[in-house]
């Protein structure tokens, strides 16, 4: 049975790089959730966000470990740079710790010849240590800068079945944690 309070779903854009090709490809995710009202979404960029290296405490800090605690569910949109994923993605999930917890996440990714999938890879390794629920299924565009088609079905059809994935954990891990905190 559908969930009656819509999801709570943080689109992480995790490219900042001048030039980044990460709001197009964004924005087809973002337009691609109209089709799914279990979700109530926000763009979090983290190139509006001056998360510090060193891990420190700041306002911008409290503000996106705030957002982080209140999402029921997260997408990250990641380019891979030299076969691995943005260093931002990195600070971002160094930077939370327990409110990552017994959440749901899923990928759209871009890039060369993988379309971003070496950065998935590795980033599923990184979520699986924060105690996050990646769903299987992806979206992946391979040379994204020359080839993207915002019309591409197939691209389409994968976000639909991650979309449905994480709806599906995100109801399920938002009713357990409501009932009693995660153990870990």
């Amino acid at each position: 049975m559908p969930t009656t309070v819509p999801l709570r779903l943080e689109v992480i854009v995790g490219s900042v790089r001048a030039g980044r090709f990460a709001p197009v490809v964004a924005d087809w995710f973002v337009d691609r959730l109209t089709a799914h009202d279990e979700f109530e979404a926000a763009v979090l960029d983290l190139a509006e966000y001056a998360l510090p290296q060193d891990l420190s405490q700041s306002p911008v800090v409290d503000a996106f470990t705030e957002r982080i605690g209140a999402a029921d569910a997260f997408v990250v949109v990641t380019s891979e740079y030299n076969h691995g994923y943005p260093a931002a993605l990195k600070t971002a999930f160094d930077t939370v710790k327990h409110q990552w917890r017994a959440k749901p996440i899923g990928f759209v990714a871009y890039g060369g010849m993988s379309g971003g999938l070496r950065a998935v890879e590795q980033l599923r390794q990184v979520v699986a240590e924060l105690h996050m629920v990646s769903v299987r299924d992806a979206v992946s565009f391979h040379q994204a800068r020359r080839h993207f088609d915002p019309a591409d079905g197939a691209a389409a059809d994968a976000a639909d079945r991650m979309l449905g994935q994480l709806a599906w954990w995100a109801d399920t891990l938002r009713e357990r944690r409501n009932r009693e905190p995660y153990p870990g």
